[in-house]
Order: structure tokens, then C-alpha cells, then sequence
């Protein structure tokens, strides 16, 4: 703030001793340091306030980057969740078509037809005849 050397100040204590007398020097004295450290507090005041400010622009600022991050990295897995259920879609699809294809291959072109069917508890019961 104010640069006030040793030298300074006793220059002011004697201009003061000159002007106020001895009588009201002590007076003046606590009237000055009351009023120095009412500013000094308010400066204090002021510094903190600005401290608190930038704190929270910095904390702003770090949030608005989470939040960007958070948006690119949920972009990137709708992305690949896109990708990958297009390629289950596709796969599916090429499953069925390979079942289809499976059982038409393995289906008889026309149905067997036994002449005599026989129960299977009868043909499998042991006894003969």
C-alpha cells in the first residue's frame, strides 16, 4: 500500500506533536489507527470478495469443461451403441435367414406315411407277439 519508512513516520509524529499539541496527540493517535484499521478490514473485505470470485469463475470454468467432456463422451457412446445395434440387427437378420434356409434344406419334400402304426407301448413292452 504505502511505503512509510521509519524516517517517515517520525517526520509525522513530529508535524503531529507541532499541529495537535501533547494535549491531543493521544487522542488523534487512536482516532488514525481505528481509522486505518477500518480500512484495512474493508480492503480485506475487498480481497476476499475478489478471491471468492475468481475461485468461482475457475470453478465455473472447470464445470463447463466437465460438462463438454460429459457431452463428447456420451455422444461417443451413443456412437458405438448405434454401431453395435446395427451390427446385432444385422446378425439377427442373417440368423434367420440362415435358419430358414437350414429348414427348408431339412424338410422332406413330402411326408412319410407309415402303412401300419403300431402304438409304442405295444411294439416296446417286452412280451412277444
Amino acid at each position: 500500500m504505502i511505503d512509510l519508512s521509519v524516517g517517515k513516520l517520525l517526520l509525522l509524529a513530529v508535524i503531529a506533536l507541532l499541529v495537535l499539541g501533547p494535549e491531543k496527540l493521544p487522542g488523534a493517535a487512536r482516532t488514525a489507527g481505528a481509522m486505518l484499521r477500518r480500512v484495512r478490514r474493508g480492503w480485506d473485505s475487498v480481497r476476499a470478495e475478489v478471491t471468492r470470485e475468481l475461485e468461482a469463475e475457475e470453478l465455473r470454468a472447470k464445470l463447463k469443461e466437465a460438462q463438454e467432456a460429459t457431452r463428447a463422451a456420451m455422444s461417443q457412446v451413443r456412437a458405438h451403441t448405434d454401431a453395435a445395434n446395427g451390427t446385432l440387427g444385422s446378425v439377427a437378420q442373417d440368423a434367420r435367414k440362415l435358419m430358414h434356409s437350414t429348414l427348408d434344406d431339412a424338410a422332406p419334400a413330402q411326408p412319410v406315411a407309415t402303412s401300419n402304426p403300431t402304438p409304442q407301448s405295444e411294439a416296446h413292452d417286452g412280451r412277444a407277439g
